[in-house]
């Protein structure tokens, strides 16, 4: 059986709990987690080897373990110790902004006087902000987890399956918009308007499935207090729990996703779809639910759909549309192809 270490002590939970669940089972692989503390508070462990870590320990954790390979999770911090980990190490990086991976010091050194500066300061003077590239091109292996992102460089990394649940029959549509209500990275505004403007008799929820602050939230009360009895909002003003999350992914018809085109991570842009992945492709996945993207989204995906200019009437048919996730993203599909494509890199 050979040995993986994963490492996330940074940012992305919802990523290292797709890997930890995708592996369990695998008779192929044994898998060492080091997770910082924020990480580990999020994770469903699992009973898996589960270590807390962070940037002045994992070196030393990581010596005379003899691991046939290292996954960063993410690496938009910590650069000087992520660097040490690729020269040591095979190393495979999951990318999620592929600007970034390639901005040039200048660049860099531009966006530390943006934004939040003290934050910026402290990776340059202490994290080694400008072995950022160094890091990326030291890496083995670097790793996507959107197909349409793959290039000479950049290896897809088949992470997101279609799990088991029993299907709920909704007496009303129940459309479900996931992710953080902020405009920043989806056309938010946009949905208010489409949904104020709806001519419809029929009863229908929407669910705004991420927490709403600030301007986002103050329209969304304003916005529940309009619309006709028969349609209904529904949206969180704390971040949304797990079990709430779970509830609503499951009870939903179709998902909706107004993703914006372009977005920026380190003052630097970035476009969904081509240099970046969106989070939403993962949930349409995992729940087995047919979603609606904006037309300019560029998605070869069958699950992806463009979005209609009757969008109600869109997602009505697709609520009564089959679709067969499990060919494709079962469990056991999954974590063959990961399998085969980790030995590929070892």
């Amino acid at each position: 059986m050979k040995k993986i270490a994963y490492i996330e002590i940074d940012t992305h939970a919802e990523i290292a709990q797709a890997f930890i669940d995708i592996m369990e089972g695998s008779q192929a692989f044994s898998v060492d987690y080091y997770f910082s503390k924020r990480i580990k508070d999020q994770i469903n462990d699992n009973n898996e080897a589960m270590f807390l870590s962070d940037s002045s320990m994992i070196l030393d954790q990581l010596k005379g373990k003899e691991y046939d390979l290292v996954v960063i999770g993410t690496v938009h911090r910590y650069f000087n110790t992520f660097l040490a980990i690729t020269k040591k190490y095979n190393t495979a990086i999951i990318t999620h902004n592929l600007n970034f991976t390639k901005a040039s010091k200048l660049n860099l050194m531009k966006s530390v006087f943006k934004g939040d500066m003290i934050f910026r300061l402290k990776l340059w003077l202490k994290e080694g902000l400008f072995y950022n590239t160094k890091v990326y091109q030291t890496s083995q292996s670097l790793l996507v987890l959107d197909e349409a992102l793959i290039s000479d460089r950049h290896q897809f990394l088949p992470l997101f399956y279609t799990r088991d649940f029993n299907k709920i029959k909704n007496d009303n549509l129940i459309v479900v918009i996931p992710g953080g209500v902020s405009q920043n990275r989806r056309d938010y505004a946009y949905i208010f308007k489409t949904i104020q403007d709806l001519k419809s008799d029929e009863r229908c929820e929407f669910v705004f499935l991420g927490k709403a602050k600030d301007h986002e939230l103050k329209q969304l009360e304003q916005l529940s207090q309009r619309l006709p009895e028969n349609i209904t909002i529904t949206y969180f003003s704390e971040r949304v729990s797990s079990e709430d999350f779970e509830k609503w992914m499951q009870k939903a018809d179709a998902l909706w996703c107004p993703i914006q085109q372009e977005t920026e991570f380190f003052s630097m842009k970035e476009t969904y779809g081509m240099t970046k992945m969106t989070g939403n492709l993962g949930d349409a996945v995992a729940y087995g639910k047919l979603a609606v993207f904006p037309v300019n989204y560029p998605s070869k995906l069958e699950f992806i759909i463009p979005e209609k200019e009757n969008i109600l009437d869109q997602l009505k048919a697709l609520s009564e549309t089959p679709f067969d996730f499990y060919k494709t993203y079962s469990k056991e599909v999954v974590q063959k192809k990961l399998e085969l494509f980790l030995n590929s890199l070892i």
